[in-house]
């Protein structure tokens, strides 16, 4: 955050940095584990993720990557992640990614698996994460499931 509290876009930050609620962090991490996607149902449906362990000289954590980049990482590699965001799940921080944000491979250094310290980011004592917001999305039955504005297209 500036002194103005403004966030900066795309910040680097290292894997012990993360704190829940951060948003359009780069990190860059290798991947210590790594699952195939999956499934699963959440409030607004079914959407596809996978789950990864990460780390970097700092240590490790958790990443779940949403939909299309779902799947986008292999143990081992070495990505840089842009456009991610932090939450906070049993007293840990864990890293996302979606749609919106990039992987790519990088070539900076980044300890082996084995060399990367078993500390992960915890969440502070009390946290609570701040309500979530639908973005005014309001179910008409089968009207308006295609987008995120609810409604359908000839709501006024």
């Amino acid at each position: 955050m500036s002194e103005f509290g403004e966030e900066k876009k795309n910040q680097k930050i290292k894997v012990m940095d993360l704190k829940p609620g951060m948003n359009n962090l780069d990190v860059v991490v290798r991947v210590i584990e790594s699952e195939e996607p999956k499934v699963i149902n959440t409030r607004s449906g079914q959407r596809t993720i996978s789950e990864a362990m990460v780390g970097d000289d700092t240590g490790r954590v958790k990443l779940t990557l949403w939909g299309k980049a779902a799947g986008e990482v292999k143990e081992g590699q070495v990505v840089e992640i842009k456009g991610a965001w932090t939450t906070a799940y049993r007293g840990n921080v864990q890293l996302n990614i979606g749609g919106k944000g990039n992987i790519n491979e990088s070539t900076e250094e980044v300890p082996e698996a084995e060399n990367i310290p078993e500390d992960s980011p915890t969440a502070p004592e009390n946290y609570r994460p701040p309500r979530r917001s639908y973005r005014g999305r309001r179910s008409y039955g089968s009207y308006g499931r295609g987008g995120y504005g609810g409604g359908n297209k000839y709501e006024r």
